[in-house]
């Protein structure tokens, strides 16, 4: 299959699996920060992007993919990965984890099923792409993949012109067969791996009831809902994606992973200039608590998939008005401004209620704050 490496070889492979109907372009978002802590494969589906048609004959079946995958791990030298998927993408993960438990050490199924409804619907969506082409398909791929506010955005617009353009009609209709017959459910309980189970609350292809049954039958599963996020839901909120996978691929990892993902989440959330300030100023004395942080509060809280960093942001804000922690909310509110995560608007429920909570006093000193750090990041807005 064609496929593209990102990150050191020395790192531990992780492999990324795309959705029906999109490239491996799919993975974007995330193959930068996924990357600093592991080699990263990602893969086309048989007549998707660069791969030939004629990799799934037939009649083919998701294990015939998974069995592609394993083909595409051997000619790479690897015996053992982590496996994260999307949608179909995501199934041939849980056939692998389930049938192949010696070749993934660790899951993650994006936005998927154990059985994505009766086939009657899959054959006709393989006769209509046959007489047809791809292009039809279109307007509901937009409706599945993203939510209408999304759905026009550059990201989502590419993936679609890709559906129309760079995929194969006869192998995307031979891929609804093989999901037409896919059923996974008796399979769940044999997953022994670490897995983590990724829904976006508003996918109306596989919606979260459907990611609460892997979570439910596969042993230790974890679940992450991701709010504002349709069927292609890492592209649509990547950062609470990214996060909720770093987490995943990095828990339980030695020092040293745990120190890159960390000082990723610590790069997106507080900006590249200010994490290099920081690190350059370190000295001797200061190294050892630079290496704290990042693995203790970036690589370990910040990086849990609970919570997104929106969220995190608030309750950050919240708490350095408590302790009138004044440098620390000034960094904080310029870094959750800049990144967009926080609107102005944002910042003033955020003060407000401080106001109540933490003291009139301190929510003065920190709306004063804000006034300032609104002015200078508007004024370089307009710079």
């Amino acid at each position: 299959m064609h496929h593209r490496e990102d990150g050191a070889p020395s790192h531990p492979p992780l492999i990324l699996g795309p959705s029906l109907g999109t490239p491996l372009a799919v993975w974007e978002q995330q193959t930068g920060p996924l990357a600093r802590t592991h080699r990263v494969i990602r893969f086309d589906l048989p007549g998707h992007g660069g791969s030939s048609p004629g990799l799934l004959q037939r009649g083919g079946t998701v294990a015939d993919l998974g069995g592609r995958v394993l083909e595409l791990a051997d000619s790479l030298g690897i015996d053992r990965f982590a496996y994260a998927g999307i949608s179909l993408g995501g199934a041939v993960g849980i056939h692998l984890a389930a049938r192949h438990p010696d070749r993934v050490s660790r899951l993650a199924v994006v936005c998927s099923s154990a059985r994505f409804g009766g086939p009657d619907g899959w054959h006709e969506r393989a006769r209509t792409v046959r007489a047809a082409g791809t292009g039809p398909l279109a307007p509901g791929a937009a409706e599945r993949w993203f939510t209408p506010a999304f759905a026009r955005e550059p990201a989502a617009t590419a993936l679609l012109d890709a559906l129309r353009s760079a995929t194969d009609p006869e192998a995307y209709a031979r891929l609804c067969e093989a999901l037409a017959v896919y059923d996974a459910r008796g399979e769940l309980g044999r997953i022994a791996v670490p897995t983590l189970v990724v829904a976006g609350r508003e996918d109306p292809a596989t919606p979260v009831d459907h990611a609460r049954e892997l979570a439910d039958a596969v042993p230790g599963a974890g679940l992450v809902e991701i709010p504002r996020a349709a069927h292609l839901a890492g592209v649509e909120q990547p950062r609470v994606v990214t996060s909720a996978l770093l987490a995943h691929f990095t828990a339980g990892g030695d020092d040293g992973s745990r120190h890159a993902a960390g000082l990723a989440v610590r790069r997106k959330v507080l900006g590249d200039a200010h994490v290099d300030r920081a690190l350059a100023r370190t000295t001797p004395l200061t190294a050892a608590f630079q290496d704290f942080i990042t693995r203790y509060a970036w690589g370990e809280i910040w990086s849990r998939p609970g919570l997104d960093h929106r969220t995190r942001r608030c309750l950050t804000l919240t708490a350095l008005v408590a302790l009138n922690h004044h440098a620390e909310l000034e960094m904080h509110l310029r870094a959750a401004l800049t990144s967009g995560d926080l609107s102005p608007d944002d910042v003033r429920e955020v003060l407000l209620q401080s106001a109540v909570y933490c003291g009139v006093p301190s929510a003065n000193a920190a709306f004063a704050l804000a006034e300032r750090v609104l002015a200078e990041t508007a004024a370089a807005s307009r710079e």
